[in-house]
C-alpha cells in the first residue's frame, strides 16, 4: 500500500499516546539509530506502535559524503531493522558525519563539487545494493559554505538523486533556515528540484539567533516556513508530510493540532494547483 498524509516523527514522551489514543496522525517517522538492537523496551514499544502505524526509517549516521568506507556492519544492522519493522522506505542526509572513524555527530555540508558528486553517487549505489531497496537523500541546513563549490546546493541535490537513481527527502525547513544564513532565494531551490523524485517532506520549527538561523527542531512551525511549505505543495502536489520536533516536545495534541494545519494547507494548495 502506497504511503501518503501526513505523519510526526515518533518520540520517547509520546510512545504511551501513540498506543492509547486515537489522534488523526497517518504515519511515523523512527530514528533509525534509536532501534539498532536486538531488544530492549524501546524495541518493544516500536514492534506494538508498527501495529497501528505505517512506519519510515530515518538515519543520522550514514555519512553518505565521507571520504571513509562504508559501515557495512551498520548498514547490516539497518537492513534486519527494516526486515523487522518493514517500513515504507530508508531515508539519511546528504551530508557527512564524521571522519577516520570518528562520528562527530553533526550533519555537516558538503562541498558542491564534481568529484563530491562522483563520489557520493558511487556510494548511494554501495547503500542502495546493500540495503535492497531505494534510498531517500534529505538536504541538511547549513552554516557555512565552501570556496571550492562549483554549483549551488539545488543543482547538486537534482544531480545526486538524478545520476544515482534515489529519491529526495525534501526538508523545507532547511531550506529556508539555509537561504536565510547564504542569503540564496528559497523559492529558487523549489523549483529546481525534480518533482519526480520527492518522497517526503519534513517541516520543523528551528531557532533565530539575530545573525543566523540554527535548525534546532524546538520550536514551533514559523510562518515563511509555511509559505515556503505552500510553494511546495503547488509545485510537487500532496506529497507525505511530516513534523519533526526533538526539544522542548509538547503533548501529543499540540503536535498534532500543528499537523493539522499543515494537512489544511496541502488540502488547500493542492486544489488551488488542480
Amino acid at each position: 500500500m502506497k504511503l501518503a498524509g501526513f505523519g510526526l516523527g515518533l518520540r520517547t514522551p509520546h510512545y504511551e499516546a501513540m498506543l492509547n489514543e486515537s489522534h488523526p496522525i497517518d504515519w511515523l517517522e523512527v530514528i533509525t539509530e534509536n532501534y539498532l538492537v536486538p531488544g530492549g523496551k524501546p524495541l518493544d514499544y516500536l514492534e506494538r506502535i508498527r501495529e497501528r502505524f505505517p512506519l519510515v526509517m530515518h538515519g543520522v549516521s550514514l555519512s553518505i559524503g565521507s571520504t571513509d568506507p562504508l559501515d557495512a556492519d551498520y548498514l547490516h544492522q539497518v537492513r534486519a531493522l527494516a526486515r523487522r519493522i518493514e517500513p515504507h522506505w530508508i531515508s539519511d542526509h546528504l551530508c557527512w558525519t564524521g571522519i577516520e572513524g570518528r562520528n562527530l555527530h553533526d550533519l555537516l555540508p558538503l562541498p558542491y563539487t564534481e568529484e563530491a558528486l562522483t563520489s557520493i553517487v558511487a556510494r548511494v549505489g554501495q547503500v542502495q545494493d546493500a540495503l535492497g531497496r531505494q534510498l531517500l537523500l534529505e538536504n541538511v541546513s547549513s552554516y557555512l559554505t565552501y570556496h571550492s563549490s562549483e554549483m549551488s546546493e539545488w543543482e547538486f541535490v537534482s544531480e545526486v538523486a538524478r545520476r544515482a537513481d534515489c529519491a529526495l527527502l525534501l526538508d523545507v525547513n532547511n531550506i529556508y533556515v539555509s537561504s536565510v544564513n547564504h542569503g540564496f532565494d528559497a523559492l529558487k531551490y523549489l523549483q529546481a528540484m525534480p518533482a519526480d523524485r520527492i518522497r517526503q517532506i519534513h517541516l520543523a520549527g528551528h531557532s533565530d539567533l539575530g545573525g543566523h538561523l540554527i535548525d534546532t527542531h524546538d520550536h514551533p512551525i514559523v510562518e515563511p516556513v509555511w509559505n515556503l511549505y505552500c510553494a511546495a505543495v503547488e509545485l510537487f502536489g500532496s506529497v507525505p508530510t511530516m513534523i519533526e520536533r526533538d526539544d522542548n516536545i509538547p503533548d501529543l495534541s499540540e503536535l498534532v493540532a500543528e499537523l493539522n494545519i499543515a494537512r489544511q494547507l496541502s488540502h488547500r494548495h493542492t486544489q488551488a494547483a488542480a
